[in-house]
């Protein structure tokens, strides 16, 4: 369902749109741009801009044989003991340029959903963007590509619940070409991806060549 950080849908209808980022980007000022962002007056490659509502999930003529999944509650913090993330969440809209805007880049330990979308627990693909690092520092997701295949994360919502994820991948995209389909699945499943920038710092498009995306899935209850 969901968003841009490049988000969503896609398979819908869009317009051609990149996530939108810091116009004074400079190496280690990175904003979390997802699916081939690039700096105004910049060719860059179509990509579908996030849809105005939530993502449509696949349908299944049995309800009892859908998997597990939450009510929606909007998500308040991400935990990954693994590298060290703490970090609260901040909500995210939609840009002029049809685009997820990132995160404020200010501030190194934050992360970003789409409050327009999908909340982490429900059924569909919700996106979670956090920046690499700032003009002075690593940022939240400086070492997101620590993170293997079996390790999990916890969501902690506002209804007091906690959503805990299993990591299903962890790939690296060239921006120009990104898998947009892949990464903003329409399931029924409750999916989450991590997202943020990953490769080599472009000086020219200031910005980075990859994106960074981590595919999860909601882990059962015991």
């Amino acid at each position: 369902m969901f968003w841009t950080l490049v988000l969503a849908a896609l398979l819908f209808v869009f317009r051609p749109g990149m996530l939108d980022q810091d116009a004074d980007s400079t190496p280690g000022s990175t904003a979390t741009a997802v699916t081939g962002n690039a700096p105004a007056g910049a060719a860059a490659p179509s990509r579908p801009a996030v849809p105005d509502s939530p993502q449509k999930t696949g349908t299944t003529p049995d309800a009892a044989m859908l998997p597990p999944a939450m009510p929606r509650s909007a998500p308040t913090r991400l935990k990954i003991p693994k590298i060290g993330v703490n970090a609260p969440f901040t909500a995210l809209g939609i840009g002029s340029s049809g685009a997820l805007d990132p995160p404020p880049a200010d501030d190194t330990n934050l992360v970003g959903w789409h409050a327009a979308g999908v909340s982490p627990g429900e059924r569909g693909t919700a996106l979670i963007a956090g920046h690499l690092d700032t003009a002075t520092a690593p940022a939240v997701f400086a070492r997101l590509s620590e993170l293997d295949a079996g390790d999990t994360f916890e969501v902690s919502r506002a209804d007091g619940t906690a959503a805990v994820f299993r990591i299903d991948s962890v790939e690296s995209f060239e921006k120009d070409d990104f898998p947009d389909q892949r990464v903003y699945d329409d399931t029924p499943r409750a999916l989450v991806r991590l997202i943020t920038c990953a490769g080599a710092y472009d000086r020219t498009a200031k910005d980075y060549t990859e994106n960074l995306v981590v595919f999860a899935h909601l882990q059962p209850a015991d």
